[in-house]
């Protein structure tokens, strides 16, 4: 680089010098200080950009003297051109950057598109010099050799996940029944025992031991008494009530597998006592209720309730008797319908027996597309499930069809879905449209829309912004952002899960930016095993040079 712009300052002062002066200012060309960044080309985003700076020193600029540099690359089939500079000394009246005799620094910012055959390149400058009427071609120089296409080699398929189907291969349900007793007593009533209550309990009992889906996990039987009468007599009256209920739950779980239940006896209920006055219409329960805040022991909280003697009678109306009471709680895991299950009663048209979940699993374990988007649909039209219209958005996503994914996901309910909108944003990654994408992202802001923000990131040069975001993703998307920053460790990393052939590829890479050649070598040689097209792209990426 240092060479090109002397060859063309030398060229300049050779105009307005004797030809004695003009080897003397060749002698001098080692003095025009030239840098030019990158060192070695890279794509961003399908364009090469390159800054040059140019430090002139004192008496290099004659006054009338004028200098074009047009850098250049040329490439395999062709050649680009980028801007013309043109630079003027102090006594031209044009319109140019000017270069006093007393020398001056220039940047010259610019990029070319990046085509095909530039995979193989390299860059030069080609300069003219003039002096007044006369003219002179300079030699062309090279500044730069070849171009790294690693930064520009990100995947824009895009981050994004199915919904959850919902469906629970097994779950566990609880079923109670409560029986009452009278005042002071522990004795079953045959009106209880037969009562709604404990009668629905009874069937859903009688129907676990025919049910061989269904497994007893838990029984609890906890029995309490209303917090009346002192707390040594109904800690005592509580005790004889689980025995009873104990005798009540013998007589209908004898053909149930349930072991041993857990019984408990609760004393005083004045947590039940609290919650059943909230709930109901007495005139002055926040009074009643502040009288429990206020006091702690069960003694005092009695008396003072049975001091406001009108209250108290429509609490021993409408509240203690349903605190004589005894809980039956049986907790019941139920082993739902295997995967394989659902696909039969699916292929036996037999949905009549599942819900929502269950077809939205139908769908998700399908293995033909055309089957997958058959019960998406019909979880959307019978259940109006969202789930089902976004995941038959993503599928069309799988499928590349992205006009479609568009229609179905502005169909959503919720436009502010953080899916949505990360779906949204990927069609727009695909299309190209990385600004419009990253809005889409910004506004979801979930996972996979941080990441799709690392590709934004890629797009743009902005290697430690995308390493920030995708590092997790482990990927070639995270390698290649990571090999950009120069942290090759945290590459290899990102790839130590990935079997196929881009990620032997970019191993390969790393290896040869590490110096070890045959390890590059033999990752490079799998990855063309893998993928064969891969070995005319290696001989021409400029990461395998030292190969």
């Amino acid at each position: 680089m240092n060479k090109i712009l002397a060859v063309a300052a030398v060229a300049l002062a050779m105009v307005a010098c004797n030809k004695n002066s003009a080897q003397q200012m060749a002698d001098a060309a080692s003095n025009v200080g030239v840098s030019c960044v990158p060192g070695v080309l890279t794509v961003i985003n399908n364009e090469i950009p390159v800054s040059i700076t140019v430090d002139y020193p004192a008496a290099y600029f004659a006054p009338e003297s004028k200098l074009a540099v047009t850098p250049v690359i040329v490439y395999e089939g062709g050649e680009a051109a980028g801007p013309v500079f043109r630079y003027q000394g102090s006594g031209v009246r044009e319109n140019n950057k000017v270069i006093s005799s007393e020398g001056g620094s220039v940047v010259e910012n610019f990029s070319i598109p990046f085509v095909e055959g530039m995979k193989k390149c390299y860059l030069e400058l080609r300069s003219v010099a003039s002096y007044k009427d006369r003219t002179i071609a300079l030699p062309s120089r090279k500044v730069a050799d070849g171009v790294i296409l690693t930064g520009n080699d990100f995947s824009t398929h895009g981050y994004y996940e199915y919904k959850e189907d919902g469906y629970q291969h097994s779950y566990t349900k609880t079923s109670e029944g409560q029986i009452h007793y009278d005042v002071n007593s522990s004795a079953l009533k045959n009106s209880e025992l037969a009562g709604v209550s404990f009668k629905e309990y009874k069937e859903e009992l009688a129907e676990l031991a025919e049910n061989d889906r269904a497994k007893i996990k838990d029984v609890k039987i906890i029995s309490y008494a209303s917090p009346e009468g002192g707390e040594e007599h109904n800690a005592k009256l509580s005790k004889e009530r689980s025995d009873a209920a104990k005798k009540a739950w013998g007589s209908v779980s004898k053909n149930l597998d349930a072991g041993t239940p857990d019984i408990q006896s609760m004393g005083q209920d004045w947590e039940g006592f609290q919650e059943a006055v909230a709930k109901s219409n007495i005139e002055d329960k926040d009074l009643i209720l502040r009288v429990l805040s206020m006091y702690n022991d069960p003694e005092v909280r009695e008396s003072e309730i049975r001091n406001m003697s009108q209250i108290f009678t429509e609490l021993k109306k409408e509240v203690l008797p349903e605190l004589r009471r005894s809980r039956f709680v049986t907790e019941v895991e139920y082993e739902n319908y295997t995967d394989a299950e659902l696909q039969r009663l699916a292929d036996r048209k037999l949905l009549y027996l599942v819900d929502e979940p269950a077809v939205l699993r139908i769908a998700a374990t399908s293995e033909d597309p055309e089957r997958k988007e058959l019960f998406y649909r019909a979880a959307a039209e019978r259940y109006n499930s969202q789930v089902g219209r976004y995941d038959l958005a993503i599928l069309k996503l799988d499928q590349g069809s992205h006009a479609v994914t568009e229609m179905y996901l502005q169909q959503m309910k919720d436009q502010n879905d953080p899916d949505v909108l990360n779906a949204l944003g990927v069609v727009e990654l695909r299309r190209g449209n990385f600004d419009k994408a990253a809005e889409f992202f910004e506004k979801s802001g979930n996972a996979s829309a941080i990441r799709n923000l690392g590709i934004v990131a890629l797009s743009k040069g902005d290697y430690h912004t995308a390493a920030d975001k995708l590092k997790g993703a482990g990927d070639v998307n995270e390698a290649i952002a990571n090999i950009m920053c120069g942290e090759l460790d945290a590459a290899e990393s990102a790839l130590k899960d990935v079997d196929s052939a881009q990620a032997d590829y970019y191993r390969a890479v790393v290896a040869a930016r590490k110096g070890k050649l045959k390890e590059a070598k033999k990752l490079l040689d799998s990855a063309c095993e893998k993928d064969p097209s891969l070995r005319e792209k290696a001989l021409k990426d400029i990461e395998f040079v030292a190969l």
